[in-house]
């Protein structure tokens, strides 16, 4: 009998979780009832620990009673079958989650190298492109990859994103090579451009996925999976129950339990949430495009207003200061940044696509349709034709899922999934009957009603019936959201100094990331950045933020969309001796076979939806609209100028001889930032790098959007059954006749000295029949 009992106390001490014996009180990953819990227990059970699920994640040493053994190793099972190798304090890292999250989760973890948020291949060939490599083949990416597999997603799916390989080969390249070795400043004074190197390694590469990224206010996440799934505040700071986590220091997860789709509840503090929260997206979307803040309502300024009630003004979020500007109304209703972007959109499908049109695979239309036709009366592709004739066939609905969508959160298909763009499913947004419902992972259900729907009952406003009913035109060149993004972010005159004097070294994020360990982790969970410091170092300024009426392009799809700044790069290089190399000098790229100059305005969608759209005369009444420059591009002086300002004489001369240049000018650049052709249509700088479509407005385009000073002044709303202007457009379009501005004024001139006759020779015949009639009434009498 006391053989058995020790021999059961002996059992007792192999088979307890001895990691709550430190950790008691950390939070269970999942809710021990869900499928996900389960599976892991399973997997435990397994491997032979029933009591342990812990080690199935982060493996370690499930017997040992310090932190040293306990933290080392795994179990012998899990190294001869699937499961962690070693022990790993961020199970999600890219560089081991193959053994974690990949046990259940293989299509994700296999594409997650070659996803865009990994490779970074747009930030990078648009970083070269400024520098002036003159580089449109998105080659350069973070790591070494090819495409892995074949793409996941329908035969439909598989079939358009091979036509769109096809079309544009320079995004969606076989193989990617990683970005060279930062330069030394030898190299650097030979060949200037190599700044650009040490620009994107010491700037631009530690968003990315498989990093841990900077530890600044705003910026503290996860690696690979853990990058979203695992939350963590803005202040970085651990809220949870285990009480091996410090509580006061930045830099640890929120709480440790896993945020996904709706059946994934985080609780914490009394507060109950599912779904990935946007501030987890913004911790790297908040620079480039800044889409992620944008969606927020936060527009980055130079200026840190309110105080607080100790006098503090704002505090920096992301390194910025903002302004609290009109949220997106997708956000105001709840919606998360997954509730629109699918599995591919996020996780990618496999193959290497270098430009965010290119794994993104949705559209507006898809859950609104257009006044004309319902999302499922919709062809494939509609919207982002990229230049190619659409198939008149109605993609229709679907009620079948891919077993990889089944992971994670779907729903009761009703009368049927809603299919993307191209031609996969949307899990969570269904037809029934005339109507949409959108599940959102927050748990509500939002009911959408279609466009179509709208116009039939004539619930749009006056503006909408005209914009979107009456000119057909608008609907099937142009983006939804090149009227409904109110505002965007305008960063113009993006201004780079990188310093190689006086030994100035600083962190190189691509190398940082490149330092991982069996155990997953980087240099930054390390903490020894200091051992990849680099020569040189970066300093970034502006020259003036705007946010209103952003310009009007045509992006790489082939349709009219919003165009905001995207490097407007202006390089100044700091040689070791103190001297620039070059000093505010733009470089040249080939564009539409000519050469412009290479800053950027880049077509986005800026994620700034408002339900009130831009009014008319925001683009056929403004010239920053067209492409011609705020206020025509006559109120800021040429950038290329130097400005002196001290004692001078009337006409101009200095009269001191010890003066200090106030503003030097900008190298080439005679006109301002926001101005991109000139009044002949010439494009005068680069317009979207990164597919073959983008351009700015041409001339033919631009006579039908410039109404400056005719119909607005007006046609405040085109007349639905005005005989005479129905009469001059058919007429007009009848004959081929082109009705510009001069052909308007030519008609409106002879209508106003037609109109003044009729109005003479009335008052003439009035005049008489008043007469006639007195000389009737005097007769009478």
């Amino acid at each position: 009998m006391k053989k058995l009992l020790i021999i059961s106390l002996f059992s007792l001490v192999i088979w307890a979780n001895n990691c709550l014996e430190c950790h008691k009180g950390i939070e269970n990953i999942r809710d021990p009832h869900s499928g996900m819990a389960k599976a892991i227990a399973k997997k435990a059970e397994e491997a032979g620990f029933t009591d342990n699920s812990c080690i199935v994640c982060h493996g370690g040493n499930p017997k040992a009673t310090t932190k040293e053994e306990a933290h080392n190793g795994t179990i012998a099972y899990f190294l001869e079958h699937e499961g962690p190798k070693e022990f790993y304090p961020d199970p999600g890292s890219a560089w081991i989650n193959k053994n974690t999250c990949g046990m259940c989760h293989k299509k994700q973890v296999a594409s997650q190298m070659n996803n865009l948020m990994n490779t970074e291949q747009g930030k990078i060939q648009g970083a070269l492109w400024g520098f002036g490599w003159n580089i449109r083949e998105h080659k350069y990416a973070n790591y070494n990859l090819t495409n892995l597999h074949k793409r996941f997603g329908t035969t439909a799916y598989q079939n358009y994103m091979q036509q769109l390989t096809q079309k544009e080969p320079q995004v969606f390249v076989k193989k990617t090579i990683e970005l060279p070795p930062a330069p030394t400043a030898e190299e650097v004074q030979k060949d200037p451009k190599l700044a650009a190197i040490t620009y994107l390694r010491q700037e631009c590469l530690r968003c990315h996925t498989a990093s841990k990224g900077r530890s600044r206010r705003g910026d503290f996440r996860g690696m690979g999976c853990s990058s979203c799934h695992i939350p963590y505040s803005n202040d970085g700071f651990y809220e949870g129950g285990d009480p091996t986590i410090p509580k006061n220091e930045p830099g640890h997860l929120l709480t440790h339990q896993i945020q996904s789709s709706r059946e994934a509840k985080v609780h914490i503090h009394g507060v109950t949430y599912s779904g990935i929260p946007v501030e987890t997206c913004t911790t790297c979307h908040n620079r480039g495009k800044r889409i992620g803040v944008s969606y927020q309502g936060l527009m980055e300024t130079a200026y840190n207003p309110t105080y607080d009630k100790h006098g503090n003004p704002q505090p920096k979020l992301h390194t910025k200061h903002y302004l609290h500007m009109s949220e997106d109304v997708h956000y105001k209703k709840g919606m998360l940044c997954q509730d629109c972007h699918t599995s591919i959109d996020v996780h990618g499908d496999g193959a290497i696509a270098g430009s965010t049109l290119g794994p993104v695979e949705i559209e507006c239309q898809d859950c609104h349709g257009t006044v004309k036709r319902y999302p499922w009366e919709l062809p494939l592709g509609y919207s982002e034709e990229f230049g190619r004739k659409l198939p008149n066939k109605p993609r229709g609905v679907t009620k079948t899922l891919a077993e990889y969508l089944k992971k994670g959160t779907y729903y009761d298909p009703k009368d049927g999934y809603l299919l993307s763009a191209r031609g996969n499913p949307l899990p969570n947004v269904v037809k029934v009957g005339d109507e949409v419902i959108v599940h959102l992972a927050s748990g509500k259900d939002l009911r959408l009603t279609p466009l179509k729907k709208l116009a039939k009952e004539h619930k749009l406003s006056q503006a909408g019936e005209v914009a979107m009913g009456q000119i057909g035109k608008h609907l099937e060149k142009m983006e939804c959201y090149a009227c409904h993004d109110t505002w965007a972010p305008q960063c113009y005159g993006c201004h780079v100094k990188v310093d190689y004097s006086k030994g100035k070294k600083h962190v190189d994020w691509l190398a940082v990331a490149h330092d991982h360990d069996i155990h997953g982790t980087d240099a930054a969970k390390r903490k020894t950045l200091k051992e990849h410091l680099i020569a040189g170092q970066v300093t970034e300024t502006r020259s003036y933020l705007r946010w209103e009426d952003p310009i009007l392009v045509q992006n790489g799809e082939g349709r009219i969309a919003p165009a905001i700044p995207g490097c407007q790069t202006t390089v100044t290089v700091i040689g070791k001796d103190g001297k620039a190399i070059v000093q505010n000098h733009i470089f040249t790229g080939t564009d539409n076979g000519k050469d412009v100059l290479a800053i950027d305005m880049a077509p986005v969608h800026s994620h700034t939806v408002q339900k009130e759209a831009r009014s008319c005369e925001s683009c056929h009444n403004n010239p920053k609209t067209m492409g011609y420059g705020i206020g025509g591009g006559k109120l800021v002086a040429s950038p290329g100028d130097t400005l002196i300002i001290d004692l001078m004489t009337a006409d101009g001369k200095v009269i001191p001889k010890k003066i200090t240049i106030q503003k030097p000018g900008v190298d080439g650049l005679t006109f301002d930032w926001s101005r991109i052709i000139d009044e002949n249509a010439t494009q005068l700088v680069t317009v979207g790098h990164h597919w073959s479509l983008s351009r700015a407005l041409n001339q033919k385009e631009l006579d039908k959007l410039d109404r400056r000073g005719v119909c607005i002044s007006c046609h405040k709303t085109m007349p639905d059954r005005d005989l005479a202007v129905s009469l001059m457009v058919h007429v007009a379009q009848a004959a081929n006749v082109k009705i510009d501005n001069d052909m308007h004024k030519t008609i409106l001139h002879k209508n106003l000295l037609l109109s003044a006759w009729v109005q003479i020779v009335g008052g003439i015949l009035l005049v008489l029949g008043v007469l006639y009639w007195l000389v009737r009434r005097n007769k009478k009498s």
